[in-house]
C-alpha cells in the first residue's frame, strides 16, 4: 500500500509552497502534477509582487516559504511601488525570468528530502466518515495519506475561450481536471465559476523599442527575501506604449466575436485586471490605455504585453496589436485567451484552510477564489503548515487580521467568501501601518522558527535586528542637541526650522524634512545600525503616534478574537438571535467572536447575545466542576 503523510495535488505556486512546507516539517509528502516540466510555471505575467502582493511575498519569506528567495535569484528588474507615499503602502515588485524561476523551483522540489513527485491525474478523493484518507488516480490506483491539499489553479474543469472557439483545458495545450471537479461537487461542496485571462506573447525582435518609453528598475534594487544581502545581477528595462482610438475601434468592431460579449463566458471575471475588451467598453471616455512590455527572461525572445489580456479571435488580436505604436510589425508567438474554472466557495473553509465538510482536506490557491501567484503561494504555505501540524495533533497556525496580510486574505475568504476573483490590495488591510512589508520579519519570523521552517541562523539574525532597533530608538530618545550656528545652518539646508533650545534627536527626527542619515551630520554621533534596522528606527519614530493608535485598535480587536466559539455550538439554542443570523452562524461556523462579528449581517447586538450565552455556559461548567 502506497502511503504518505501529506498529498499535494497541483504543482503551481500554491502547491510548491504547500509541498515544501510539509516536507520541511518532516512529513513524507507526495506532490502530484499532470506534467513535472510545468512545476513553477508562470502562466500569466512574468512578475512577482505589486501593491499588496509584495507584502504577501515578504510574509511568505518571514514564515519560511520559498517565493521571495526564488524571485531574488531569478529577478531581472526590481522596483518599489508607491515609493513617494508613506511606508504603509510601499510594495516590492520584480520582473522575473520565467524559465530560470521554473528551473529554480523544480530543483528545490526535487532536492527536498521527504518530498516525492508523481505525474498522474487525480480523479477522486478517498473519504470515509467525512475524513479524507487519500486519492484515486485515473489509473485506478489508490494512494493513501493522512492529509490532502488540493491546489489545482485553473485546471479544475477548466474551459479555454479563444474568440468563438472554446475547449477543455487547464492551460493552453494542457488538459483540464474534470473528474476531480465532479467529485468535489458530489462530496457536497458549493462551487462557482470564475474567469481569468492572459495576453498574447510577442517576438522581441519584431518590436520597435526606439519608439517606446523606457522603464528602468530602481538604481539600488531591494531584495524580497530578508536572507538576501544584495541583488547583484544586472537589471534589464521594461517598455511602455499605449493603445489608441484606432485600437479601440478595432475592438468595438469585433465585440460580436468576443466570448465575453456574446455570452459564451458566463463565469465571473477579475475586476482589477480586466481584459482590453472590458477596458474599452467600460471606460469608453478613455482615449488610450497603458501597455507594459515585459521581457519573459534575460535571454528570452518572448515579450508579455501587460494590459492586453484578451479572448478575442487570433486575427482580431493581430490587428489590434499592429495598431499600437512600436508594435506595427510585431510577430505573435502565442495568442491570448480566456479561461474559466471551478472555485469552491471559500466560506466552506476554516481559517486553517481545512474544509469544514471533510476533515484533513485543505484547499489552496485559485480553487478558493483568488487570483495571482502571491495570493496562491500564501495560501499554499498556510495549508502545508496546517496539514503538517494537524496530523501531528499540534495547535494550528491561524493568522489573524492584526498579524499579517496573509491573515487578512484568509479571513476575507473564509469569513465573507467572494463572488468574484479576489486580489490583495493594501486598502483591504485595516492595520497596514503596523503590517508593513519592511517589518514582516519582525512580525512573523519567530512564528516560522517555532513551526520549524525558519533556520536558527535567520531567527537569530532577526532577534539581533530587534535589539539594534531598540538600542537605536533609546539612543535617539536620550541624546540631546543644543542650539548652535552649525546645527541650525544644517537644519536650514534641510528646509527645517532652527532649534531654539535643547532637543532630543527623536524630536528632531520627527520633523518631516529630517531623516536618520541627516542626524549624523548634525553632530558627532555614531549609530551602528544595518540598513534595515535604520529603516525601522526611522519609521517607528516618525509614525509613533499613528502606530500607537493602531496598536490600541488591535488590542480591542484581539479581545474578541480570544473568545472562542465551540465547533459544535448549536446556535438554535441561543434566544434573541434572528433566524437569518442563526443560519449564517451555522453555515460559516466561526471559530471566535471576532470572526463572527465580521460575517455580513451579524450585528453588534448579536455579538453581545453570544457573549452573554458563552458566559452562562462557562459559569454552568464551573459550577459542575
Amino acid at each position: 500500500m502506497e502511503k504518505y503523510d501529506v498529498i499535494v495535488i497541483g504543482a503551481g505556486h500554491a502547491g510548491i509552497e504547500a509541498a515544501l512546507a510539509s516536507s520541511r516539517m518532516h512529513c513524507k509528502t507526495l506532490l502530484i502534477t499532470l506534467d513535472a516540466d510545468t512545476i513553477g510555471l508562470m502562466s500569466c505575467n512574468p512578475a512577482v509582487g505589486g501593491v499588496g502582493k509584495g507584502q504577501l511575498v515578504k510574509e511568505i519569506d518571514a514564515l519560511g516559504g520559498e517565493m521571495a528567495r526564488a524571485t531574488d535569484a531569478c529577478g531581472i528588474q526590481f522596483r518599489i511601488l508607491n515609493a513617494s507615499k508613506g511606508p504603509a503602502v510601499h510594495s516590492s515588485r520584480a520582473q522575473v525570468d520565467i524559465e530560470q524561476y521554473k528551473e529554480y523551483m523544480r530543483k528545490k522540489i526535487t532536492n527536498q528530502p521527504g518530498l516525492f513527485i508523481k505525474e498522474i491525474e487525480v480523479v477522486s478523493l478517498i473519504v470515509r466518515d467525512n475524513v479524507v484518507s487519500g486519492i484515486i488516480t485515473n489509473k485506478n490506483e489508490e494512494i493513501f495519506s493522512d492529509a490532502v491539499i488540493i491546489s489545482p489553479g485553473t485546471f479544475l474543469d477548466g474551459l479555454i475561450h479563444l474568440g468563438l472557439k472554446h475547449f477543455k483545458g487547464g492551460r493552453i495545450n494542457e488538459p483540464a481536471s474534470v473528474s476531480l471537479a465532479t467529485n468535489l461537487k458530489e462530496l457536497g461542496f458549493s462551487t462557482l465559476r470564475f474567469k481569468t485571462g492572459t495576453c498574447a506573447r510577442l517576438d522581441k525582435k519584431t518590436i520597435d523599442f526606439s519608439r517606446l518609453i523606457v522603464q528602468d528598475g530602481d538604481a539600488i534594487p531591494k531584495p524580497f527575501s530578508f536572507a538576501t544581502r544584495n541583488i547583484t545581477q544586472k537589471q534589464i528595462p521594461c517598455y511602455i506604449t499605449y493603445t489608441n482610438p484606432k485600437t479601440h475601434k478595432i475592438i468595438r468592431n469585433n465585440l460580436d466575436k468576443s466570448p465575453l460579449y456574446t455570452g459564451l463566458i458566463k463565469a465571473t471575471g477579475v475586476r482589477y485586471c480586466p481584459s482590453i475588451e472590458d477596458k474599452v467598453v467600460k471606460f469608453s471616455d478613455r482615449e488610450r490605455h497603458q501597455v507594459f512590455l515585459e521581457p519573459q527572461g534575460r535571454d528570452s525572445e518572448w515579450v508579455y504585453p501587460n494590459g492586453l489580456s484578451t479572448s478575442l479571435p487570433e486575427e482580431t488580436q493581430l490587428e489590434m496589436i499592429h495598431s499600437i505604436e512600436g508594435l506595427e510589425n510585431a510577430k505573435v508567438m502565442r495568442f491570448g485567451y480566456g479561461i474559466e474554472h471551478i472555485v469552491v466557495e471559500p466560506a466552506q473553509l476554516y481559517p486553517t484552510l481545512e474544509t469544514k465538510k471533510i476533515k484533513n482536506l485543505y484547499l489552496a490557491g485559485q480553487i478558493n477564489g483568488t487570483t495571482g501567484y502571491e495570493e496562491a503561494a500564501a495560501q499554499g504555505l498556510v495549508a502545508g503548515i496546517n496539514a503538517s501540524l494537524g496530523i501531528k495533533n499540534k495547535e494550528p497556525l491561524i493568522l489573524d487580521r492584526a498579524s499579517s496580510y496573509i491573515g487578512v486574505l484568509i479571513d476575507d475568504l473564509t469569513t465573507k467568501g467572494t463572488l468574484e476573483p479576489y486580489r490583495m490590495f493594501t486598502s483591504r488591510v485595516e492595520y497596514r501601518l503596523i503590517l508593513r512589508e519592511d517589518n514582516a520579519d519582525l512580525r512573523l519570523r519567530e512564528m516560522g522558527y517555532r513551526i520549524g521552517l525558519v533556520s536558527k541562523e535567520d531567527y537569530t539574525e532577526t532577534k539581533e535586528k530587534i535589539g539594534l532597533i531598540k538600542q537605536g530608538i533609546s539612543f535617539l530618545k536620550t541624546t540631546r542637541l543644543g542650539p548652535s550656528m552649525q546645527i541650525n545652518n544644517r537644519l536650514k539646508e534641510l528646509k527645517s526650522s532652527p532649534i531654539k533650545k535643547a532637543a532630543t534627536l527623536e524630536e528632531i527626527l520627527k520633523r518631516p524634512q529630517v531623516h536618520l542619515k541627516d542626524l549624523i551630520t548634525l553632530g558627532h554621533f555614531k549609530l551602528s545600525l544595518c540598513e534595515s534596522a535604520s529603516c525601522e528606527v526611522e519609521i517607528e519614530v516618525k509614525y509613533t503616534g499613528f502606530i500607537q493608535r493602531q496598536l490600541k485598535e488591535v488590542e480591542k480587536f484581539k479581545h474578541l478574537e480570544k473568545i472562542r466559539l465551540p465547533a459544535d455550538l448549536d446556535y438554535k439554542d441561543i434566544t434573541g438571535l434572528s433566524r437569518e443570523i442563526k443560519e449564517k452562524l451555522t453555515k460559516f461556523k466561526p471559530i471566535n467572536l471576532g470572526q463572527a462579528s465580521r460575517i455580513s449581517g451579524v450585528t453588534p447586538v448579536a455579538i453581545s447575545l453570544l457573549m452573554v450565552f458563552l458566559r452562562k455556559v462557562n459559569a454552568k461548567c464551573q459550577k459542575n466542576l
